[in-house]
């Protein structure tokens, strides 16, 4: 016999919002996470007041094996809906830049907010509690917690991917998408700083250093700030294009974007004794300025300059090549790419659609949204779309 009409594994924005809005529905729901409490990741996001959505969400703003799978639920399920939910709770928010949504005060509202959402569905929860089995047949999920073991007709996979992983994340989520037969496209990190290598030690001097840029890999751009650590690269706009990134591949860096071509050859004609070295040290931070013209190897007057050098230089301060060495890795990405495959799930109902009654959402899921509050809304949409399916 069945405990419950669904068990949800993963208490974190998905499973918590998957769980609660099923719950209302009337549903009898299990939320099960190995964690002592739910929204972990919650927590620390947005430097702990939570970038819980991003205004301008939209499809094209998240990678997917298959780009238009994540339309239905994101259409059905939009960021002022989540944000009409968060103002019924009377949790102050502020915007910042490109849409971003934060809470004035603490990520633990939004926490505290689910929590009372799955409260007012009923739901159960089993906290602390790793999962050692489950199994499924005569149409029941059996999912054994300890010395436990709970029936429902419906699994929710909502563990996430394995970014992060100090705050426990792991790939469970595929291990039992692969049990029941889905495939798993190969998960990443993603939203990740970048390393490099020897050949690039001289950036090292700039640690702490942030600049506002625009970065390109291929034809996919992206204006924000870019930062440079002991490591290599980070800042919103390295961790942006980390997405979209393939190994041994070059990045491309406008370190003056929105300048004309010529610019420094204007700059010329209008103030001839001006030192290169000063001239890009007030359109740059100083030290990054002195580095970069050390590499680039001009230096002078700007009257004792060719055109022709002056150009190249804006040339190559425009378009500057890095190859990364590699990334961060999962421990300081922000998300996973990859995950299980969109191809075996309903778009509409996220149930697999040879497995009746399994579904994944979320992160644990083939879908990546850009940085920014995109992957919260996804979770929140996804979450939605399952638990009003069940």
């Amino acid at each position: 016999m069945a405990d419950y009409d669904a068990i949800v594994l993963g208490a974190g924005a998905a499973g918590m919002m998957c769980a609660s809005v099923a719950g209302q529905r009337g549903r009898r729901v299990l939320l099960v996470d190995h964690a002592d409490a739910p929204g972990k990741k919650i927590l620390i996001s947005g430097g702990g007041r939570c970038n819980f959505t991003n205004i301008h969400t939209a499809a094209d703003r998240y990678l997917s094996t298959n780009p238009h799978f994540a339309k239905s639920a994101l259409g059905r399920y939009t960021a002022q809906d989540f944000l009409a939910l968060v103002e019924r709770y009377s949790i102050a928010w502020h915007e910042k830049t490109l849409g971003q949504l934060f809470c004035d005060g603490s990520a633990r509202q939004i926490v505290a907010m689910l929590e009372e959402e799955c409260a007012k569905g009923g739901v159960t929860l089993a906290l602390g509690q790793p999962v050692t089995d489950i199994a499924h047949g005569d149409g029941l999920y059996r999912v054994r917690l300890g010395d436990r073991e709970h029936h429902a007709p419906a699994l929710v996979l909502a563990t996430g991917g394995p970014s992060i992983p100090k705050m426990g994340a792991t790939g469970f989520a595929y291990d039992v998408a692969r049990q029941f037969g889905l495939s798993v496209v190969q998960p990443h990190p993603a939203l990740v700083p970048f390393t490099l290598g020897p050949d690039e030690q001289l950036f090292q001097s700039l640690s702490g250093v942030s600049t506002d840029v625009e970065v390109r890999w291929n034809k996919t751009r992206f204006r924000e700030a870019a930062l440079f650590t002991h490591r290599g690269l980070s800042g919103p706009a390295m961790l942006q294009i980390s997405s979209y990134w393939q190994h041994r591949t070059p990045i491309h860096v406008d370190f003056l974007p929105g300048r004309v071509a010529d610019w420094l050859v204007v700059e010329k004609g209008a103030r001839p004794r001006t030192p290169l070295r000063k001239l890009l040290g007030q359109a740059l931070p100083d030290r990054l300025a002195e580095v970069l013209l050390e590499r680039i190897g001009v230096q002078g007057e700007l009257g004792n300059l060719t055109d022709k050098a002056l150009r190249a230089v804006g040339v190559r301060l425009s378009d500057w090549p890095f190859t990364p060495s590699g990334t961060e890795g999962y421990a300081k990405a922000e998300v996973t790419g990859g995950g299980i495959a969109t191809a075996g799930l309903s778009s509409r109902t996220m149930e697999a659609t040879k497995v009746p009654g399994l579904y994944a959402i979320g992160e644990a899921v083939d879908v990546t949204g850009w940085l920014g509050g995109y992957n919260f809304q996804w979770a929140w949409a996804s979450g939605v779309a399952a638990g009003q399916a069940m």
